[in-house]
């Protein structure tokens, strides 16, 4: 594994570094509200943005995570972790260079499975960053358990008919579907054969978001969000919404497929951008340890503070290596070395492991900052709120830690006898059987 970074790209990092700095960071305080990134509308963040979108176009740096074809250099994994982990540095700045979640996982869907008409009708707009989008998945009386899924859609009229009468209709509620409220249009999941196997049970449907039928119920806030009851995760129904039948993606039951080939790159974006947001709140924690003194001493000189900042640099290493090595993975299997599926179960440790370094490093910071850390006057107490969020975001967490134990246990050998293979009496007689004048 080569993580090296050769010159020429080097230069665009750290642009990217002072970039996102001095300008997004700036953006940052400049239009805080949650969810203000998503919102086009809002013509004072728009024309704010344009600019520094024009910038990061004229470096080359736009949508980086598509290929030449769709407008992006098509860099491969380990070089969009380490631009991933500038970017996550700030709010504003996946917005600022066109690789906001979830318009990245649904530009890269429509990419792999949309039709040409498809394309251009909703990704070309979403590549330009004119709109965005909203993936619309989990339920409420399932949440992301597919099995449980109850939103269907069936068929009227005959797809074969060539009249473009035909339509599907959509019927059931969906649940955090994030920034509906300010979508141009929502990938939706619906079961479209209930007795079929689980993974060929459900299809996924492109629905404009003025679709009559297309009803957001409530507009849910979570933990850190200033109003209760203006959130940006949507609670909708879908009131036998019509869409025509070129509107599916991928063919009949081919939905659970289409899902997973966005979800694995969204969960590995979200841990490159976790080891940025994390840097910067250890160069918090250092900056404070040097700044602030206590007992006649500073902070730093403190052994509980050094192991909070030893601690934390540790483990974000660890974490750093982790992504890196998956990232290189999905790189080799890209690159026809590995075979396809060969890094599921690397993107299940990164989700894993996401929320639990992001919640002890945000934790430990806050902690050296004191009532500091928990004020609103800094950006540690949202951060660490916020980052509860990432235990749920793409999957719960517990069910990857099933999955990933589940992979691991077919591998495992059952032991050859009663005691445990590493049984050190039994081992020992047989190394004394395989050599009996070595101890004579």
């Amino acid at each position: 594994m080569d993580f090296s970074i050769d010159p020429a790209f080097q230069e665009k990092l750290d642009w990217m570094a002072r970039f996102v700095r001095e300008e997004c960071e700036t953006f940052d305080l400049l239009f805080p509200e949650p969810g203000v990134q998503y919102d086009t509308a809002n013509a004072a963040a728009r024309a704010h943005l344009k600019p520094l979108q024009d910038q990061v176009k004229a470096q080359g740096l736009w949508a980086c995570h598509l290929g030449p074809q769709l407008g992006g250099p098509g860099y491969g994994q380990v070089k969009l972790a380490l631009m991933n982990e500038i970017l996550g540095r700030s709010n504003w700045a996946p917005t600022v260079f066109g690789t906001a979640a979830p318009d990245t996982g649904n530009a890269e869907i429509l990419a792999l499975f949309g039709t040409e008409a498809q394309k251009a009708r909703y990704l070309a707009p979403l590549m330009a960053g004119e709109i965005v989008s909203c993936f619309s998945m989990t339920e409420p009386q399932g949440g992301a358990d597919p099995g449980e899924f109850t939103c269907r859609a069936w068929q009227e009229g005959d797809p074969g008919s060539g009249s473009g009468t035909g339509e599907w209709v959509i019927e059931g509620e969906k649940w955090f579907s994030s920034n509906a409220r300010h979508a141009a249009f929502l990938l939706v999941i619906a079961v479209t054969d209930a007795d079929a196997p689980l993974t060929s049970r459900m299809s996924m449907f492109i629905i404009p978001a003025e679709t009559p039928g297309v009803e957001i119920l409530r507009n849910v806030a979570i933990i850190g969000d200033p109003d209760p009851e203006d959130g940006h995760h949507a609670h909708i129904r879908y009131d036998k919404a019509r869409v025509p039948f070129d509107h599916m993606l991928g063919k009949p039951g081919e939905g659970f497929r289409v899902a997973q080939a966005r979800l694995g790159g969204g969960r590995i974006h979200h841990a490159m951008r976790t080891v940025g947001k994390c840097q910067r709140a250890i160069d918090m924690m250092l900056e404070r340890a040097v700044s602030r003194r206590t007992r006649g001493r500073m902070l730093g000189d403190h052994q509980m503070v050094q192991a909070k900042i030893a601690d934390s640099l540790i483990e974000l290493e660890q974490f750093r290596l982790l992504v890196l090595k998956t990232a290189w993975i999905i790189d080799e299997i890209e690159a026809g070395r590995m075979p396809h599926g060969a890094s599921r179960n690397h993107i299940g440790m990164c989700k894993v492991a996401m929320a639990s370094v992001w919640m002890n490093v945000m934790g430990r910071a806050l902690e050296v900052h004191g009532s500091l850390g928990i004020s609103l006057d800094l950006p540690l107490a949202g951060w660490f709120a916020g980052g509860m969020g990432l235990a749920f975001a793409d999957g719960p967490t517990d069910v990857h830690k099933s999955q990933l134990a589940r992979a691991y246990l077919k591998q495992a050998s059952v032991a050859p006898e009663i005691f445990p293979s590493e049984h050190i009496p039994t081992r020992t007689a047989e190394a004394l059987r395989r050599y009996p004048q070595a101890r004579a």
